[in-house]
């Protein structure tokens, strides 16, 4: 016989039947033994579980009568006698503990939390809830038991939950979610599990407002903040919406043996916040501060580069630019010091050296704007800035050398220990240099200690002969480094020379072509036995020291290294408009260092290679936000080649141009010479955003274009563009429809995003929500999964000014909120000056005017600088506008939204200019100069080419004028102002600030 207490509590038969068990009371005496099945139940349990707190008198013999009818009751189901026992201490149900649903419940959910496999974990779980038909114990009066059990009900399904958020079942489980949460609004488990179902289903907006409600009543009810559980989950949803992490400190592939700079340096770092690490190279002073290195820290290796913001910038996964607007890029160092402002870390500068005054420049800088910033660098001399602490690294202590040797060689030669009298020689000789003795030690693979000693001393004797005017310990690297070197087989040191033109280390395939080696993967495992290259990641590299002396050894491959990485890039460049997009991206990057050091030389020796390795870069640096990267090159290559381009080149050539930071060079006359589809299709684009050209010949751009998928879907969105200015918006959707469509067939993310973004513009107009929705939370992703954070941001920013024109103010905050992090992170001040602007925005539509200022406030100053066609400024000088407007600040906001205006003109940026009007509007309606309001109303709808569904201010604006004139009045004005052709609206308002007074 099974019994069950998970719900109406239930005898049943083998068969499943339901033995009738009578009144509560009978059923209450089961459930009470039944939760101690096999176990003895004393007589006060039992009674206080059946009366509570005031059992009746006589209960105990109630009690004795109760238990004789239950057993008559089983008995007549079909329950074998002695079912429920008697003894001096109470009464006990005699079934195992397995027939009852709370015990196998309990056993299931106890297997189920020790399976690591989250799918079977799942079912278990599963299996265990679905033995509850309802709450436990069917009414009896024991609330402290039936807490226990629905307690123990509800962290099954939690533990459940978590196991479909690991298998990705995010959409699943979001209703069941929200019902839970709703029932226990306080329990904080469940509510993080539904931020992170809400985020893992692309509604991060939805998270953060759910995060949001849940921290104002854990406050307002309990006056504590989240747990770290919720507070790491609302942080997930915000580090989804922000860079790629810092890069991490290397993880060293050696033990480290202890030293007593570690101890000085870590005291330095807690009382300092610029610590140098000064040595000569081979000291170690990069491995100390991959040891000193804790907490949040990003690592930035500076010995295969000369632009120290730049390297930084890569390091911390930022960009000087977005990939969708086409403005001109940033100063790094300025993008830098706004995503540093409020973010503590340790910045590791590694290898400044031969970049001291750049990097004393950049440290400067941020130390002063950035207060959580700590620089740990390292340098063979001090940087410079006023606080440095140094800490100079010199030779290992004998022992520490000596245990430095033996580690070391036991990696080589793991069979003997080696002679300690020859360690101590060898340490000696070496003056306790860490990667002298560690290529020393390397030798034990086929020497001994003793003969490895004997050697040094012979080569060091003659040393001593030499150069006395160098630094003790260079001379002492570098004839360990040569006397290893020496010990090379023939091929082995010519592979080692020539390997040394690889900047950023090199896979096998690029190895075995640019060092043209026999056997290249042999003599390379030779070379990394020999601790002369090292191989991690699939990758091959050498330590700086030694690649410097191998360059000075080796033949030159220079030319071999350029040829091979344009080859590379060419290859790649097609790819990166379509489906490999992400995957080719990455490949690039992994190549960085080698495709900027090919460019560096092959710019100063081949400038025809370097102009094709500028065109075939052209798309990366576009889609990695770092077209600023291209100018120096593009400069140097422009002043080789004057105006006329080389043979066969002038389109690479027109592509310099573009780059250029100046140029008297016109390319229009290049550009007319062109025959045939272009080679790189995004030239047009380039050219429709080049600050430097004059005279931009579209139409002859557009022929070239040719039958090539991508560029006929970009066409359609310059297309899109040119009929959206003129105000025809229908056909405008018709062409951006188009390039959606193309973009998406090819699987370009960075096309679809755009065309999703004007697309979902057109709906936000019309008042179409949710296709507006869908189109902002597709482009939101696309640009995520691009790492164009940047764009991610602002389209956020755009989403939200969408959501909240359709009446949804905290899914707008969130949105805003989202972007607020996200662009603080990024070092985008403008995007951040956008966010709050939106802040303000909901503000000032809850009637709170002071917050509404204090958040625009903040937003102007931010948006100070020069700004994509200015839309942010624009939009924050009308938010500003309509709250002085709401304050009674009538000359305030007609000086608002004439700068508006102002800025928008200058741009040619029509919706911004209908914006603005509509602000000015919204002055005269103030002022009961109500035509001339309805006729800036119908300026700004033809400018714009339609209406603005949902537009409260211009509803008001509107109704209030409409009603003081009339309908018909109103049409009139408002008619003559919409056709009014775009062209002589803007001539018209360009030549005057309007005149709003008389």
């Amino acid at each position: 016989m099974q019994f069950a207490i998970l719900g109406p509590v239930e005898a049943r038969r083998p068969d499943g039947t339901v033995v009738a068990l009578g009144g509560p009371q009978l059923r209450g005496l089961l459930a009470l033994l039944a939760l101690d099945a096999g176990r003895v139940v004393s007589a006060e349990r039992l009674i206080d579980g059946l009366h509570g707190d005031r059992p009746p008198e006589g209960a105990a013999e109630a009690l004795q009568s109760q238990v004789s009818r239950l057993r008559r009751r089983l008995r007549d189901g079909g329950a074998p006698d002695g079912l429920v026992e008697f003894s001096p201490a109470g009464y006990r149900l005699a079934v195992d503990p397995r027939d009852v649903d709370l015990h196998r419940f309990e056993r299931l959910t106890a297997q189920a939390r020790e399976t690591p496999d989250p799918a079977r974990r799942r079912e278990l779980f599963a299996e265990a809830l679905a033995l509850w038909r309802g709450p436990a114990l069917d009414g009896l009066a024991d609330p402290p038991r039936a807490a226990r059990l629905a307690e123990l009900r509800l962290a099954a399904t939690e533990d459940r939950v978590e196991a479909d958020l690991v298998l990705g079942r995010h959409e699943e489980v979001v209703a069941e979610l929200r019902e839970l949460a709703r029932e226990h609004p306080l329990r904080e488990r469940l509510t993080a599990q539904l931020v992170r179902a809400l985020h893992g289903g692309g509604r991060s907006a939805e998270a953060l407002t759910v995060f949001a409600e849940t921290r104002e009543r854990l406050a307002d009810e309990l006056g504590a903040d989240p747990s770290p559980e919720l507070a790491d989950a609302h942080a997930a949803v915000l580090r989804a919406a922000a860079p790629a992490p810092a890069r991490r400190v290397p993880v060293p592939l050696t033990g480290f043996v202890a030293r007593t700079e570690l101890d000085q340096l870590k005291k330095a770092l807690g009382a300092a916040r610029l610590v140098t690490l000064t040595g000569p190279g081979g000291a170690g002073k990069t491995r100390l501060a991959i040891e000193a290195a804790t907490g949040d820290a990003c690592f930035v290796e500076l010995a295969a580069t000369t632009d120290v913001p730049r390297a930084v910038l890569t390091a911390l996964g930022l960009r000087e630019q977005g990939v969708l607007a086409p403005g001109a890029a940033e100063d790094p160092a300025d993008r830098l010091a706004t995503a540093l402002a409020d973010r503590p870390l340790l910045l590791v500068l590694d290898n400044c050296e031969h970049v001291v005054a750049a990097a004393a420049r950049l440290v400067r800088r941020l130390l002063a704007g950035c207060a959580g910033l700590r620089v740990l660098a390292t340098s063979r001399e001090p940087l410079g800035p006023t606080g440095e602490t140094l800490v100079p690294v010199g030779a290992l202590p004998a022992d520490a050398a000596a245990r430095l040797f033996a580690d070391r060689a036991a990696a080589v030669a793991s069979g003997e220990e080696p002679d300690p009298a020859a360690v101590t020689r060898i340490c000696a000789a070496l003056d306790g240099l860490p990667l002298a003795i560690e290529l020393a030690a390397a030798r034990l693979r086929s020497l001994s200690a003793a003969d490895v000693a004997a050697r040094l001393g012979d080569r060091f004797r003659l040393l001593s002969r030499g150069d006395r005017t160098a630094e003790p310990r260079h001379r002492t690297l570098r004839g360990v480094v040569e006397w290893s070197w020496d010990l090379l087989e023939p091929d082995e040191r010519r592979l080692a020379g020539r390997f040394a033109v690889f900047a950023g280390g090199a896979r096998l395939g690029a190895a075995e072509r640019v060092c043209a080696e026999p056997d290249a993967d042999v003599v390379l495992t030779g070379l990394v036995e020999k601790s002369f290259v090292g191989f991690d990641g699939g990758r091959y590299r050498m330590l700086e020291t030694i690649r410097a002396f191998c360059a000075e050894h080796g033949d030159d491959r220079r030319a071999e290294h350029a040829k091979y990485f344009l080859d590379l890039a060419r290859a790649a460049e097609p790819k990166l408009r379509g489906a490999e997009q992400l995957t080719t991206l990455d490949a690039l990057t992994a190549e960085h260092a080698d495709l900027t050091a090919a460019l560096r030389w092959s710019t100063a020796e081949d400038p025809e290679t370097a102009v094709r390795l500028i065109a075939a870069l052209t798309w990366y640096w576009w889609l990695r936000g770092r077209r600023g990267e291209a100018t120096p090159f593009a400069d140097a290559v422009v002043a080789a080649f004057g105006a006329e381009p080389p043979p066969g080149l002038a389109e690479e050539y027109v592509v310099c141009l573009i780059h250029a930071s100046r140029t008297d060079v016109e390319p229009e006359p290049i550009l007319r010479e062109l025959d045939g589809p272009l080679r790189h299709p995004y030239l047009f684009l380039l050219w429709a955003f080049s600050p430097h050209t004059k005279v931009k010949d579209g139409e002859r751009l557009a022929a070239l274009v040719g039958d090539d998928p991508w560029s006929r879907a970009f066409t359609r969105i310059g297309d899109g563009l040119g009929a959206q200015y003129r105000g025809r918006i229908a056909e405008a959707e018709t062409h951006f429809s188009a390039a959606l469509n193309g973009f998406r067939a090819l699987g370009d993310r960075w096309g679809a995003a755009s065309a999703l973004e004007k697309l979902a513009e057109f709906a936000d107009w019309r008042g179409d929500h949710v296709r507006f929705r869908e189109l902002m939370d597709e482009s939101v992703r696309l640009a995520g999964e691009l790492g164009s954070f940047e764009d991610a941001a602002d389209l956020l920013c755009r989403r939200a000014d969408g959501v909240l024109r359709a009446g949804d103010a905290e899914t707008a905050r969130a949105d805003y909120e989202t972007a607020a992090e996200q662009a603080r992170a990024a070092g985008t001040p403008v995007t951040l000056a956008r966010a709050r602007g939106g802040l303000g925005e909901i503000a000032r539509r809850a009637g709170d005017l002071a917050e509404a200022r204090r958040w625009y406030t903040a937003a102007v100053g931010l948006a100070a600088g020069p700004v994509t066609g200015g839309e942010t400024r624009i939009r924050l000088h009308t938010g500003f506008g309509w709250t002085a407007a709401a304050e009674g600040r009538l000359d305030e906001a007609t000086e608002l939204h004439q700068e508006a205006l102002a800025t928008a003109l200058e741009h040619a940026n029509l919706p911004g200019a209908a914006q603005a009007i509509e602000g000015l509007a919204g002055v005269l309606a103030a002022r009961e100069e109500d035509e001339r309001a309805a006729f800036l109303l119908g300026v700004a709808v033809g400018l714009r080419g339609a209406p603005v569904t949902g537009d409260p201010d211009v509803a008001g604006v509107t109704d209030r004028v409409r009603s003081r004139i009339g309908a018909e009045a109103y049409g009139r004005a408002f008619e003559r102002g919409r056709e009014m052709p775009p062209d002589q609206a803007l001539s018209e308002f360009g030549q005057r600030r309007f005149a709003l007074g008389s």
